[in-house]
């Protein structure tokens, strides 16, 4: 169960997250400044092909534990959505796991939980994704499953329509209890407007409900092929071994019938702008304040990331001390980066009691306006720079972490020094560099986009002090107005 749960997670944290920029607030040891560097991670050896019908494959062989993961990362995801039916890919991705090949849903459950193997899918807004971990000893089966569910998924029409039906629910429950995670969802709609990165991976109740069995069966053939595909294998395995196994499953898929869906840099907002979501029962405003930041493989990552720690990345960042520790106004306050392949948000979140909100967003934005002032400090990060370096290792030492890593280098061009270099590009950012950062990356205050959900009765007139306020109902089918 604990396999199956991370697995979960980092195919769930690969995919989307992106769609909402909620920072859990743990609390963590604060570390002295560090007198040096840590010493930081280095990949282990792999090799890399492509099929003839374009299928990337990578493939590590590490023989410390009897498990193989796979992870593959199929290029499209929510972009490839159609317009008006936001949540295709989500569906698809659900419905890979519903029954492929000769198998019906039970049967291919039961092929996967007979070995105490595990399979998991999600959508992202670039990518799918298909993660699964099986024994060594099942790895023949494991690829059989893998090429099922990519090449011949049932996309059993039954099942397609209990799976719009429960997701629709999933999105009504959300909105009446779980706010915290829509935040950054009404965040991108607002933010990127009409471009491809505002579709939530994951859909709105009006896309899900325009969505029919045609769309499904389209996407599939238009957006899903060997061209489109990269495979991470990482484990207890021979290559030569695993290289036949793939090549004699994959060899003769086709290729997606459509090309990948491109996607131009989103415009950074200029100004203010203002949603105010009404929710007429709520008794907390939760909001997002933010405009369009970096995409993935920025050259100063190492340094985005010492940043970003310092200022709301962690317990003792910046902003949770202002609005949490200091005052009290909040459970939890924080910052991110979605990273794309084009340039995605940089982006405050938090909430708090209604009738403190005015002076909750006062006060980080006064937190925003000193970081810009006043930068880091060699004392702060020496502290983050412990911090993060002391937190990777742990995101690369399993099978699964590792194909899931080697994916995403592949899908955006990065090479193994991403990883093997990363801890002496962090030792190197000084408080020059830090401050050139923040002053390329971080909003001002005089641009930025601001969502508040909330009682618009009681923070009406507060939402009005940012800037012009476009006000939407909480139970509008869809996360921006009009749309």
């Amino acid at each position: 169960m604990l396999r199956k749960g991370f697995l979960a997670l980092m195919t769930l944290l690969a995919a989307a997250c992106a769609q909402a920029p909620v920072v859990e607030q743990v609390a963590e040891k604060v570390l002295p400044p560090a007198a040096e560097t840590p010493k930081g991670v280095t990949l282990p050896p792999f090799e890399t092909f492509t099929l003839e019908n374009g299928m990337q494959v990578l493939l590590m062989e590490k023989h410390d534990v009897p498990l193989v993961s796979f992870h593959a990362s199929i290029r499209g995801g929510a972009l490839a959505d159609p317009r008006g039916k936001e949540g295709v890919a989500s569906l698809v991705a659900e419905l890979l796991r519903k029954g492929a090949g000769r198998r019906n849903a039970q049967q291919f459950a039961e092929a996967v939980e007979n070995v105490g193997g595990d399979v998991s899918t999600a959508a992202g807004q670039e990518q799918l994704l298909v993660s699964a971990e099986f024994l060594s000893r099942d790895a023949a089966l494991a690829v059989e499953l893998l090429g099922d569910m990519l090449t011949d998924p049932a996309l059993s029409p039954g099942e397609f329509e209990k799976l719009r039906e429960r997701s629709a629910q999933q999105l009504a429950a959300m909105k009446d209890m779980n706010l915290r995670a829509l935040t950054g969802v009404y965040g991108h709609a607002w933010l990127f407007g009409d471009h491809p990165y505002a579709r939530p991976a994951f859909g709105s109740e009006a896309g899900l409900a325009a969505i029919g069995y045609a769309d499904l069966r389209r996407y599939f053939i238009e957006q899903v092929g060997a061209d489109r595909t990269i495979l991470a294998v990482v484990g207890d395995f021979e290559a030569a071994e695993m290289r036949g196994l793939l090549e004699k499953r994959f060899g003769n898929w086709r290729r997606a019938a459509k090309p990948a869906p491109a996607v131009q840099p989103p415009a950074p907002v200029s100004g203010r702008r203002v949603l105010l979501v009404d929710k007429p029962d709520a008794t907390q405003t939760y909001f997002f304040i933010g405009n369009v930041g970096v995409a993935q493989g920025d050259p100063d990552k190492a340094a985005l990331d010492l940043v970003n720690t310092v200022f709301g990345g962690r317990f003792t960042s910046m902003l949770n001390t202002a609005l949490r520790v200091e005052s009290g106004l909040t459970y939890g306050a924080g910052s991110r980066l979605a990273l794309y392949s084009q340039p995605g948000s940089v982006a405050i979140t938090s909430f708090t009691r209604n009738e403190t909100t005015g002076e909750a967003i006062d006060l980080a934005l006064n937190v925003l306006e000193r970081l810009h002032a006043e930068g880091l400090t060699e004392e702060q990060l020496a502290s983050a720079r412990s911090y993060v370096l002391g937190q990777f290792p742990p995101r690369l030492e399993t099978n699964a972490a590792l194909a899931a890593q080697l994916a995403e280098l592949s899908f955006h061009g990065l090479g193994r020094e991403w990883i093997d270099g990363y801890a002496e590009r962090a030792g190197q950012v000084g408080v020059e560099e830090a401050r050139a950062v923040i002053q390329r990356v971080y909003p001002r205050g005089e641009d930025l986009v601001f969502v508040l959900i909330g009682k618009a009765e009681e923070i009406r007139e507060t939402a009005a002090k940012y800037g012009t306020v476009t006000e939407m109902k909480i139970t509008h089918k869809r996360f921006r107005p009009g749309r």
